[in-house]
């Protein structure tokens, strides 16, 4: 026990001996955590971790304020902090006055551009220019058309030089002036009369003779080629030899790619122009050029009918008198003479091209070398009582022959004057079509629709998704229906159904993505709600669901709706 308590005062006074200041004491005050970790167990190795505890922080190594303050009024520092405070200030400025320059500078995005005036349409196209008036003005007004279609008869085609043919051009023009029409001239330049001057000088001159298709030193017929759509030969005497002409008697042939001709017919056109005439319709394009070897036709494969003869002309294929490669670029040579003369004229085709593949340019297979092509037969067809074939196939096949993309021309003078179908509503499907419609005031769509439906049909047109938005087609037989949409916010699709069909038709429409269920009536054709039983009619803006809709006999409906996004 005594042992004990010497032990107890022992301990005590060791205490009392390190002292509370010493380094012993920080010592003591300091308190680390000492972890065991164990390694490998295989050969008994382990880590130890040492850490503070209970909020131990480390030590601050930075420097004092003190010594910081020795440094303040220093000129080198002072002198960088200058720097860097002016650079810093510098960088930003320069930066935001760059930013201000790209916005100022960038390119804007350009707002779509309307249609050129001639693809605007539709165009009014009447008869001679011999026989233009002043009530034409109103007639065109009718349709508002941007173009007049006046044919020039061809003995005229080479003479407009001559005074009285440029006044009655100028009479022409004169009467559309302050107008929104322009005026467009159908010509014929592939042959001209004997008494012509460019006639005259390719007889009288070896050197020009190859204006035309001429056989020197002939004794008989250089072939069997026939008069167009007649049963006798097309070669006639002259001098001592044959010259061609398969067009009106006393007219002889030109080869429209020859150079005297091309110089000729091009001032012809630029001569047109300077006389305010905007826009050019050739005729009898597939004669332009001819086989230079003249070998005889072969009969036509397929006869169109059965009962011609050898003395017929629709008895032969004409593979040497039509259609001859190279055309497209040919015509190319005479559209660039018109652009030239003027940027906002144009020169097309009057006729159906039939084998468009032609017309195309042979360094750029995808262009053709006139605006606004003709083809096919897809407005007899729509017209028809009672349709032979797919009228879905078959506008798809016009367009796809045609080349998708192709701003084509649709003749409403091809429609049958018996057409059971409502004219309003083959002219309102017909209208919103890729192309510009072609209205001849002796034809039912011009007398049996009424301004008012050419107007709605004008602003539709005008729209952004008309004029610049992507067609689609959708199949539900037997209505035929597409749809014409831009996409981008804003602009609203236009959905159009006909039915060419005796009795209502409902048109399942739904399956096909970015269509809605529910759209908007927009305009219907003129005896839309007379062919319909009452509680199947429409009314403008109403809203209609798709899988109920009742297409009305004989008819066309026009629907506005909201593009619907995929997914």
């Amino acid at each position: 026990m005594a042992q004990d308590e010497k032990v107890a005062s022992t301990d005590g006074a060791d205490e009392q001996m390190l002292g509370s200041n010493g380094v012993e004491d920080k010592l003591a005050e300091r308190r680390d955590e000492v972890k065991f970790i164990k390694g490998d167990h295989q050969n008994g190795d382990a880590k130890i971790d040492i850490g503070t505890v209970n909020g131990g922080k480390p030590a601050f190594t930075g420097m004092s304020k003190e010594e910081l303050m020795k440094y303040a009024n220093d000129p080198f520092w002072v002198r960088l902090r200058w720097i860097f405070f002016v650079g810093f200030w510098a960088i930003w400025v320069g930066m935001l006055v760059g930013a201000i320059l790209i916005i100022i500078g960038a390119p804007k995005c350009a707002a779509p551009q309307p249609l050129p005036w001639y693809k605007s349409g539709p165009h009014a196209k009447f008869a001679s220019v011999e026989t233009c008036k002043a009530q034409d003005v109103q007639m065109a007004k009718k349709i508002v058309a941007a173009g007049a279609i006046y044919e020039l008869p061809a003995a005229l085609t080479y003479e407009v030089r001559k005074p009285e043919v440029e006044e009655l051009i100028k009479h022409v023009v004169s009467i559309y002036q302050g107008s929104n029409t322009r005026v467009i001239l159908d010509i014929t330049p592939n042959y001209a009369a004997r008494e012509s001057q460019l006639v005259r000088d390719a007889i009288a001159s070896p050197e020009k003779r190859s204006a035309i298709v001429y056989q020197s030193g002939a004794t008989s017929k250089p072939n069997n080629w026939l008069k167009v759509g007649g049963n006798h030969s097309a070669w006639e005497k002259l001098d001592d030899g044959y010259v061609l002409s398969q067009f009106q008697e006393g007219f002889y042939d030109l080869k429209m790619n020859s150079t005297i001709v091309r110089n000729e017919f091009e001032g012809v056109l630029k001569h047109l122009v300077g006389l305010g005439v905007r826009g050019f319709r050739l005729k009898n394009t597939k004669f332009f050029m001819l086989s230079d070897g003249l070998q005889d036709e072969v009969n036509s494969a397929v006869p169109k009918d059965f009962s011609l003869g050898a003395n017929d002309y629709g008895f032969y294929d004409h593979q040497q008198t039509t259609f001859q490669s190279g055309l497209g670029d040919v015509l190319y040579d005479y559209l660039a003479v018109v652009k030239n003369a003027s940027e906002e004229a144009f020169l097309s085709v009057a006729e159906d091209m039939i084998q468009p593949q032609v017309y195309r340019l042979s360094k750029v297979p995808q262009a053709y070398g006139v605006d606004l092509p003709v083809y096919g037969d897809f407005v007899k067809v729509l017209s028809k009582p009672k349709p032979e074939k797919s009228l879905q196939k078959d506008l798809e096949n016009t367009l796809f022959q045609a080349g998708n993309g192709s701003w084509l021309q649709w003749n409403f003078g091809d429609v049958y004057v018996d057409t059971p179908q409502d004219p309003s509503a083959l002219a309102m499907f017909l209208s919103l079509l890729p192309g510009v419609p072609v209205v001849a005031v002796d034809a039912v769509e011009y007398q049996n629709v009424t301004e008012e439906t050419y107007k709605q049909i004008t602003s539709l047109r005008k729209s952004a998704s008309y004029m610049h938005g992507e067609l689609r087609h959708f199949q539900s037989e037997p209505l035929v229906a597409f749809s014409r949409q831009r996409i981008k916010s804003g602009n609203p699709g236009y959905f159009v159904i006909f039915n060419p069909t005796d009795s209502p038709q409902i048109g399942n429409f739904t399956a096909h993505k970015n269509l809605p269920e529910k759209m908007t009536v927009s305009y219907f054709s003129q005896n839309y709600n007379t062919n319909i039983k009452e509680s199947d009619k429409v009314a403008h803006s109403a809203k209609v669901n798709l899988t109920e809709l009742k297409v009305a006999p004989h008819s066309s409906i026009i629907l506005t709706y909201v593009p619907v996004k995929s997914e």
